[in-house]
């Protein structure tokens, strides 16, 4: 930060605030501190019968691999309402929301996503502006391999896995940074 949005200020420090953990910016003059939160990120994993919902990136990071809509999550709207948002953006695709299926953060970029297991309405879909192509996938016919995020993948397998056992909980985790990436 060059300049602080309160004042107009050009103090800015980067500091550990009294009686705080980390360093912020704080501007010298008028001593308000900005924190900086992760971005969540809200999407679905749109079911029809016994096939999901992809969408092929028409956009970077990860262009041209596979993912389910998501994308981050916009003031004045709930994380459902963020999820169902993208999903139309994406995928030009309508669903009724079933509940919160994973939650998983990614320390390494600032991010949470936050996946709804979601049932399309109808079969009325097709690529929006951020996407190459959209197509509904058995397990056996998922692009395993084309997959753009760990986070989709983690989410798949999970949904795969809990629908032969036929019950749905809540999962969580943590995505780290492989040693040596980028």
């Amino acid at each position: 930060m060059k300049f602080c949005s309160e004042c107009g200020s050009q103090a800015m420090e980067w500091r550990v605030p009294t009686e705080d953990n980390r360093p912020r910016h704080v501007c010298g003059d008028c001593g308000i501190i900005f924190y900086q939160n992760p971005k969540i990120v809200a999407g679905c994993l749109p079911v029809w019968e016994d096939r999901v919902l992809l969408c092929r990136r028409a956009i970077q990071p990860r262009y041209g691999f596979w993912t389910l809509p998501a994308g981050f999550m916009e003031n004045g709207e709930t994380t459902e309402e963020a999820a169902a948002r993208e999903t139309l953006e994406e995928a030009k695709a309508r669903v009724r929301i079933q509940g919160l299926y994973t939650v998983l953060s990614l320390p390494h970029v600032s991010q949470v996503y936050m996946m709804f297991r979601s049932e399309l309405t109808d079969l009325d879909f097709g690529p929006g502006a951020e996407s190459l192509d959209v197509a509904l996938f058995r397990e056996a016919d998922i692009p395993w391999d084309e997959l753009a995020f760990p986070t989709i993948s983690r989410t798949l397998k999970a949904y795969f896995q809990d629908r032969r056992e036929g019950l749905f909980p809540l999962h969580t985790g943590t995505i780290v940074r492989a040693p040596g990436a980028g």
